[in-house]
């Protein structure tokens, strides 16, 4: 935070955030995060409190967010579109104190300040925050794709670490404009498209929501040169692609999931630029790799940031050698220190001071990483393993099929058997479709069923959620 009073003193009239049609400056988000994190404490917010952040991005989040770091209060920010049931886990497991929203349907009795009341906070002139870096920052719930969400603890120094070691990996400058559609509820968000932008004193532009053709009219307009999005994003933006002028985009990031191949080569044949394809998660901050500007090996997940060690282990936790499969591990400064109350899992997730993903994946001689699929994602077809992703791919590139999602399924014989679910705007034949994968898989890949469906269920940053198929 002590960063942002220095860039707010070398560069006061500067650009900081623009939401909605109004910029607030360096000087002035300064002022306003002083405010509020006054207004916080008044409310009796203090060091070490829990606060959840509940919206859709806005400048007032951003504020917020910042105001309880200066208190040294924990951030937990929610997803707005949370059920009660799942609001009331999180605020139960999380020990939240208190929350900043924008409606205050399911959060109990927790005490909380409206967006409205944040806005007519006055800003006054910062004093000297106090923080440390090994202090908890933020606790950030995973997804739940796998259950019960776990809330990984990520200190200052982890989300310092990650924004400065991507905005070096990119060469992020002071004269970028960076535009958030992500949520910022996510840290992918966080991290690449506000925390490191503002590290180096740029523009970051907030639109409350994705919308495809909102984000292409603003790139064009705004003479964008940085953009951040999961697959789904890029998929929405190839469908809605029309002739515009997006030569100001110097640099299109994709992380969350993985990218299917047929987007990523659409989306340079409309748009004339390569998307860099990464690979993080919520509990290292999230980035750990990406694909540099200029070497991309489209099909991988570049190479490690900056401070970041990669490894790929065995069953038995051993260190396999270059090009062998196992799954990813990760150090660095930017991995957790664990999950909250939750030692067990804590324990598991690490093998010495190695995160370990539970993705599988190869670490090339060139440092480049490609993960196969999830380690239990794993399809076992009489005894041969089946990677969904590969079948994945054959299925996107069928002209007429948008959104795939491949899964294992019980058979019979108690043995599993390939199942896939298709999105399309036309009706599909299944028997076309299977005989289309047959021409381009071996018979053991090839999916016994191929259902369409209307729409493959995913959480807030666009992940499909297999164990719902």
């Amino acid at each position: 935070m002590n960063l942002l009073q220095r860039l707010a003193s070398q560069q006061p009239d500067r650009a900081a955030l623009i939401f909605e049609g109004q910029t607030v400056n360096y000087e002035a988000l300064c002022e306003r995060v002083e405010g509020i994190a006054v207004h916080l404490r008044t409310q009796g917010v203090s060091k070490g409190h829990h606060v959840a952040l509940i919206m859709d991005n806005h400048r007032a989040f951003v504020e917020s967010l910042y105001a309880i770091w200066v208190i040294g209060a924990v951030a937990v920010p929610l997803n707005p579109d949370y059920t009660a049931a799942e609001l009331s886990y999180i605020l139960d497991n999380g020990d939240v104190r208190y929350a900043i929203v924008a409606s205050t349907d399911g959060i109990g009795k927790v005490p909380y300040t409206t967006i409205e009341e944040i806005n007519h906070v006055e800003g006054c002139k910062p004093t000297n925050w106090h923080v440390t870096d090994t202090e908890t920052a933020l606790i950030l719930y995973t997804s739940g794709t796998t259950g019960k969400p776990k809330g990984a603890m990520l200190s200052h120094l982890n989300l310092y670490s990650n924004a400065r070691d991507v905005a070096q990996f990119f060469l992020y400058k002071t004269t970028d404009i960076v535009i958030v559609a992500l949520p910022l509820f996510h840290v992918f968000a966080l991290t690449v498209a506000l925390n490191a932008p503002l590290f180096v004193g740029a523009k970051v532009i907030i639109l409350p929501r994705f919308s495809p053709t909102t984000v292409l009219d603003t790139i064009e307009r705004e003479q964008v040169t940085l953009f951040a999005g999961v697959p789904l994003m890029y998929n929405y933006m190839v469908q809605a692609a029309t002739k515009r002028d997006l030569s100001s985009l110097r640099l299109a990031i994709s992380g969350g999931s993985p990218l299917p191949l047929a987007i990523h080569e659409k989306f340079a044949s409309i748009f004339n630029i390569q998307i860099s394809e990464g690979y993080g998660l919520s509990e290292a901050s999230p980035v750990t790799c990406f694909n540099p500007v200029g070497r991309t090996k489209i099909g991988t997940v570049g190479t490690a940031i900056p401070n970041v060690s990669l490894k790929i282990i065995d069953e038995g936790l051993s260190e396999v050698a270059t090009g062998h499969i196992g799954e990813l591990a990760v150090s660095g400064p930017n991995v957790m220190a664990g999950y909250y109350k939750n030692a067990e899992a804590t324990t598991a997730a690490f093998t010495g001071h190695y995160l370990r993903t539970g993705d599988l994946a190869f670490i090339d001689s060139e440092g480049y990483v490609t993960i196969i699929d999830r380690k239990k994602d794993l399809i076992l077809v009489g005894g041969y393993n089946v990677y969904p992703k590969e079948v994945e791919e054959v299925l996107y590139r069928h002209p007429d099929i948008t959104e795939v999602a491949v899964v294992g399924k019980r058979s019979k014989q108690l043995d599993e058997e390939v199942v896939a679910f298709v999105v399309s705007n036309t009706k599909l034949d299944e028997e076309d479709l299977k005989a289309y994968c047959a021409k381009r898989l071996v018979r053991y890949k090839c999916p016994v069923r191929i259902q369409q469906i209307e729409m493959l269920p995913k959480n807030s940053t666009g992940k499909i959620l297999k164990y719902e198929l």
